[in-house]
C-alpha cells in the first residue's frame, strides 16, 4: 500500500517579509493616531485652563476692584509689585500671577502650567485714552484710580494688541497690525489683558531671540516684551511666520468694565 505524504504549508520569506512589514505599518498608524489624540487632549486641556485663568483674573477684578499686575521671574507666582499700589514690573513679559490668584495647577515655585508643564504667561494694559475729565494712570491695575478715572478710560492707543501675523508687509508696529490685507485679531485699544501658553514647542526656543533665530517670528513676537502678540491656528515650520503653536486669550475692555459693573464695583 502506498503511503500518501501531506505537504506541510509554511510561509515564505517573502510572505514573511508582507506580513511583518504590514504589522509595522499598523503599529505605526496606531502610534500616529495615539500621538495625534494626545497632542489634541493636551490642547484642549490648555484652551481650558486659559479660559479658566481669564475667568479667576475677572474674578479677582471683581473682588479686589482692578486688575492683578503679572508675575516677574523672581516673584514666585506673586503679582510684582504685590499689592499693585504702583506701576506693574512686567506688564508686557510676565506671568499669570497664580499664587496671588489662587490658581491651579502651578509648578513648585508657584507658576501657572499649560499641558505641557510652560508657564502661562500674563500681560496687562498699562496707558489709557479717551478719559472724561483729568486720569491719573495706573488705571486697570490700580483699584482708587480705576475708580476715580471712571469707565470712559479705554486702553492706550499704542498698547495691547492682537494680531494675526508678525510677517505681514510692513510688520505690525505698536498700534498698529499693518499688512496689506486685515492682519488685526483685536482693534486698537479694547483690550485689557492677554493670557496665552507658549505651546508644546516652547522648549526648543525660549526667547525671542532665539524663537527669531529657529525661523520662528510669529512666536518671537509673543516673548519680545512689547505691546504686540501674534494668534492663529497651529502653523508648521513652513509657514510665512515658522511654527506656531502658541494659544491665547484675551480681556477686552467692555467685559472687564461690565463685570465690575454688574458687580455694583464701578461706577
Amino acid at each position: 500500500m502506498q503511503l500518501k505524504v501531506s505537504r506541510q504549508q509554511a510561509f515564505t520569506l517573502v510572505e514573511l517579509a508582507v506580513v511583518l512589514a504590514l504589522i509595522g505599518l499598523l503599529l505605526g498608524s496606531l502610534m500616529y493616531t495615539l500621538s495625534a489624540q494626545t497632542e489634541q487632549r493636551a490642547r484642549e486641556q490648555t484652551q481650558r485652563t486659559l479660559e479658566q485663568a481669564r475667568e479667576a483674573v475677572l474674578g479677582y477684578a471683581v473682588a479686589n476692584g482692578r486688575l492683578p499686575c503679572p508675575a516677574s521671574a523672581a516673584s514666585n507666582g506673586v503679582e510684582a509689585p504685590a499689592g499693585g499700589a504702583v506701576a506693574c514690573t512686567n506688564p508686557n513679559d510676565g506671568f499669570l500671577p497664580a499664587v496671588t490668584l489662587g490658581f491651579q495647577p502651578t509648578d513648585m515655585s508657584g507658576y501657572a502650567l499649560d499641558a505641557w508643564n510652560n508657564r502661562i504667561r500674563y500681560a496687562v494694559a498699562t496707558s489709557i485714552a479717551s478719559c472724561a475729565g483729568t486720569s491719573t494712570t495706573p488705571h486697570f491695575t490700580h483699584k482708587t484710580n480705576l475708580k476715580q478715572n471712571g469707565m470712559s478710560c479705554q486702553p492706550g492707543n499704542n498698547d495691547l494688541l492682537v494680531c494675526k501675523s508678525n510677517v505681514a508687509a510692513p510688520a505690525p508696529v505698536a498700534g498698529n497690525c499693518n499688512g496689506a490685507g486685515d492682519n488685526a485679531v483685536t482693534s486698537i485699544g479694547t483690550v485689557v489683558a492677554v493670557i496665552f501658553s507658549t505651546g508644546k514647542n516652547y522648549a526648543s526656543a525660549q526667547t525671542a531671540a532665539a524663537a527669531t533665530a529657529a525661523g520662528k517670528a510669529d512666536e518671537a513676537a509673543n516673548l519680545d516684551g512689547n505691546t504686540v502678540y501674534i494668534s492663529h491656528v497651529p502653523a508648521p515650520s513652513t509657514a510665512a511666520g515658522g511654527e506656531y503653536d502658541d494659544m491665547m486669550v484675551w480681556i477686552p475692555v467692555g467685559l472687564f468694565y461690565g463685570r465690575l459693573a454688574s458687580a455694583g464695583v464701578l461706577p
